[in-house]
């Protein structure tokens, strides 16, 4: 049982090196590190380990299969290199068009609110953004705010990152009522993961402020697995709805996590039954380092079509890949068995 903690000691806290998070859930040093004490074969040295101990609380002790640790335990699999997969798979750089603002999409617009984040995943496709030279600084958004106000076809903001909710609510906040201010602003996107890694994040703060905002306020959560709901999480998320706030799942599509019919049809029951909606089912964004995670898109497609049997339409994900220089996310077509859509 981890001891209940403010959000921002739960961040001082965490794990930060691959031998310490082996120690930690009870496995034995990995022999790799011996090699290299700077974590280089792990990949460490440019993405370090970060796992808080309320996430890892729910991982089995012992096994290195757990599918929650394999989402962020560093592995020397992560050297190796496949054509294919790079520094920047979705193209966010030629998307930047302002420091901090990415303008990929037709009337939404995303704001790098910050580099951090509650949990460093090893498949992130941000792990080799640079956030600096990019202009996304943590509480300096005036450049993001001017870019918005210039353009009145954007009607929607996303806060990404790294994570928006390791952001103070105070310095939320006044992000908020700066784009509230934007007129032509009509919805306001969170994605973050801090709700599922750290369910305290869930302040009563955020819910006021989220729940007052003229914005229509939607939570996109960002979770794998079943195993990753724990009570507290649900709590915390139900809570949001209560306030007002709908709440939409995206899940990544992962070799060894979550890439079996069983294990998506429990999350997704899970989640509608907590009146959390399966938005998106993503296809590996293919990022330098993250080779050993990948799925082939037909399983992905059999795990769709399992879904559809199995659950509600409104309880099923769509499948998606982003495409570079797309205008949108692009579905991934499954097929009946006679070949109709």
């Amino acid at each position: 049982m981890v001891e209940p903690v403010s959000w921002q000691l739960a961040m001082k806290r965490a794990i930060r090196s691959g031998s310490e998070l082996r120690k930690t859930v009870g496995l034995p040093p990995d022999p790799a590190e011996d090699l290299d004490a700077a974590g280089k074969l792990a990949g460490e040295r440019d993405f370090p380990t970060f796992a808080p101990l309320e996430y890892i609380s729910r991982i089995r002790p012992g096994d290195a299969e757990d599918p929650l640790l394999r989402q962020i335990l560093p592995v020397t699999d992560e050297q190796t290199e496949k054509a294919g997969f790079g520094a920047d798979p979705v193209g966010d750089l030629n998307s930047l068009v302002s420091p901090g603002v990415l303008h990929k999409y037709e009337g939404r617009a995303l704001i790098l609110t910050t580099a951090a984040c509650g949990i460093h995943c090893r498949y992130c496709f941000r792990r080799e953004f640079p956030y600096r030279e990019a202009g996304s600084r943590q509480n300096d958004w005036l450049p993001s705010i001017e870019y918005i106000e210039q353009h009145p076809d954007i009607e929607e903001v996303i806060l990404s990152g790294g994570d928006p909710l390791t952001t103070s609510d105070e310095k939320l906040q006044e992000l908020m009522s700066a784009l509230e201010k934007i007129h032509h602003l009509k919805r306001l996107r969170i994605h973050s993961r801090m709700p599922v890694v750290i369910p305290q994040r869930v302040t009563g703060q955020l819910l006021d402020m989220l729940s007052s905002s003229r914005l229509a306020t939607w939570m996109v959560i960002h979770a794998n697995h079943p195993h990753e709901l724990s009570d507290s999480v649900l709590s915390g998320m139900g809570a949001m709805i209560d306030a007002g706030i709908p709440v939409l799942n995206q899940s990544v599509l992962l070799r060894g996590v979550n890439d079996r019919s069983e294990t998506l049809i429990e999350l997704c029951r899970l989640l509608v039954n907590h009146r959390i909606q399966p938005y998106y089912l993503h296809q590996l964004d293919r990022v330098r380092g993250a080779t050993h995670f990948e799925v082939p898109i037909e399983t992905g497609m059999k795990i769709i079509e399992d879904l559809r049997s199995e659950l509600p339409g409104f309880a099923v994900p769509q499948y998606v890949v982003e495409k570079p220089g797309e205008k949108s996310k692009s579905p991934i077509q499954t097929f009946t068995t006679n070949g109709s859509s």
